[in-house]
């Protein structure tokens, strides 16, 4: 890897530069927030009721008393026996934090068609201390854009995103959405996100955009190829860029999150 390198002025002069475009950003991305939170809302009339380890609950108790609910919508099908690597590589960043949120009257849950007794098995193999709760016996990902029944997949064209696509290769795909609880329990949904909407919630890529190599992505078969679950990192720093899409165990389709644009 080559680059410039100058005198400690210059390099001063160059940062001074790119500060000034720093600034404007953060402007701009704490008034999209603002403009975020003034969109309107919609209320929830379905009685959406999710399978714990503790029991049944519904969405309005996975607000745990709290008046805002984040659901993070993660790859994990209802025959799988293991979730989808890059939600994986995204959850990895969200334990502890469910504290601090709470603390700002905000709960986090996690939610995947896979059964509770799958996804608890694979929560205790990941190390993650986040509660997840399993929308196998509810229409709640399919509601929300992130699970598509088989005749959905048949037609060749879903709606995800907001717009029609292709037909994915996997039944399940990736999202946010936020929900909130008003005095009289009433639940609205006010916003959800998906695919490169996920990006900003993801520390490690925040990261990697300070550093030399960026992402270094480039070349791979598509953008998340060298992701890996956290237990089976090996000690090569390279992937091979033309190495097929190994999907999670019991997945029929291939590949997922393959890096497509928001």
């Amino acid at each position: 890897m080559t680059h410039r390198i100058v005198s400690q002025s210059e390099w001063l002069e160059a940062s001074r530069a790119q500060l000034v475009k720093e600034k404007e950003f953060t402007r701009l991305r704490e008034k999209l927030a603002e403009e975020r939170r003034a969109l309107p809302w919609v209320k929830v009339e379905k009685d959406y009721v999710f399978d714990t380890p503790d029991g049944r609950v519904t969405l309005g108790e996975l607000f745990a008393g709290r008046g805002q609910l984040i659901v993070q919508h993660f790859m994990f099908g209802a025959d799988w026996n293991e979730g989808c690597p890059s939600c994986s590589f995204w959850s990895d960043n969200f334990n502890g934090i469910d504290v601090h949120l709470a603390h700002r009257d905000t709960s986090l849950v996690v939610v995947s068609r896979g059964p509770v007794d799958k996804l608890e098995a694979y929560r205790k193999r990941m190390g993650w201390t986040f509660r997840w709760v399993s929308s196998l016996n509810n229409d709640f990902n399919f509601d929300y854009g992130v699970s598509f029944r088989p005749e959905d997949m048949e037609k060749g064209t879903v709606t995800y995103n907001y717009h029609p696509m292709k037909a994915p290769p996997m039944q399940e795909m990736p999202g946010l959405s936020v929900f909130y609880k008003d005095d009289c329990g009433r639940v609205f949904h006010t916003y959800s996100t998906y695919e490169r909407g996920l990006d900003i919630i993801v520390g490690t890529y925040i990261y990697l955009d300070l550093v030399p190599k960026g992402r270094d992505e480039e070349g791979l078969k598509h953008s998340m190829a060298w992701v890996r679950y956290h237990d089976r990192y090996d000690d090569s720093y390279k992937v091979d860029p033309k190495a097929p899409y190994t999907p999670p165990e019991g997945a029929i389709f291939q590949p997922c999150c393959a890096g497509k644009e928001q």
